[in-house]
């Protein structure tokens, strides 16, 4: 029985290791991306590998477009594991002023808004088979917000609230849900990230972890643990300790906006 994987932000990065992960035979693959040439070399890469694979060059705030691609796969290769990976990053202005408002809405809408109309065209048809795995790319930022990037870390924030509603609503339904908090993974974002990186984890190795966990059934993975202990204890300390050292060890700028 083919088992079908729709993957957002397929054309680079941790979704394009994600996709690479999953292309075997017998697998049908719905990849997004918005770089047409990227995503095309990516799908060549997983149809080397056996899989069957539809591409659409859509920008998650389509929203309409979107939801019509899932519908469409959806109802030619049932969808056993949807990822909702897309995303940009961006932070503070030079000389730490204010983030731009299109900076600020793209992040809001693309890691949060498009995340949840990627998942919404299936939530019913999962239901329905009794069947499913929801996996929302999230991050670390979302437990330890940063002081260099406001709207990233609010984003990644309410993807994770939403994420635990899902887990509370669909558990009953058969579905299962994983909510993903990475630190840093080197992807195609980092390029204009001038900063400290701790413990980045390479795209492909992030990929393997993520699937791993996803297929064990995992609500929540969070890596890498080094980090993850870090902003653990730091959640526990006094927010005038957090500043000195945390903050401070975290510190970094991005040189792009998001778009």
């Amino acid at each position: 029985m083919t088992q079908a994987v729709v993957v957002t932000g397929a054309s680079h990065g941790l979704g394009a290791a994600l996709a690479r992960h999953y292309a075997a035979p017998g697998v049908a693959l719905g990849l997004v991306g918005r770089n047409a040439a990227r995503l095309a070399e990516v799908a060549d890469a997983c149809r080397q590998r056996g899989a069957t694979v539809e591409t659409a060059e859509i920008d998650v705030r389509e929203t309409a477009r979107l939801g019509d691609f899932i519908r469409g796969f959806d109802a030619r290769h049932p969808v056993a594991v949807v990822i909702a990976n897309a995303g940009v990053e961006a932070g503070l202005a030079p000389g730490r002023r204010s983030e731009p408002d299109a900076s600020v809405l793209a992040q809001l809408r693309i890691n949060l808004e498009g995340a949840i109309a990627t998942v919404s065209p299936l939530i019913e048809p999962m239901r329905g088979r009794r069947a499913g795995r929801i996996v929302l790319i999230a991050s670390l930022a979302a437990l330890m917000p940063l002081a260099d990037q406001p709207a990233y870390s609010a984003s990644k924030a309410g993807l994770v609230a939403w994420g635990e509603a899902l887990l509370a609503w669909l558990r009953r339904d058969g579905i299962r849900v994983t909510i993903v908090c990475p630190g840093y993974v080197a992807t195609g974002m980092s390029g204009p990230y001038r900063g400290a990186r701790p413990f980045e984890w390479s795209a492909e190795r992030a990929a393997a972890h993520i699937a791993g966990r996803v297929a064990r059934g995992r609500a929540w993975v969070a890596f890498p643990w080094p980090l993850v202990w870090l902003i653990r204890l730091g959640r526990l300390a006094p927010r005038s300790v957090r500043a000195a050292f945390i903050d401070r060890f975290l510190r970094f700028e991005i040189d792009a906006p998001a778009a």
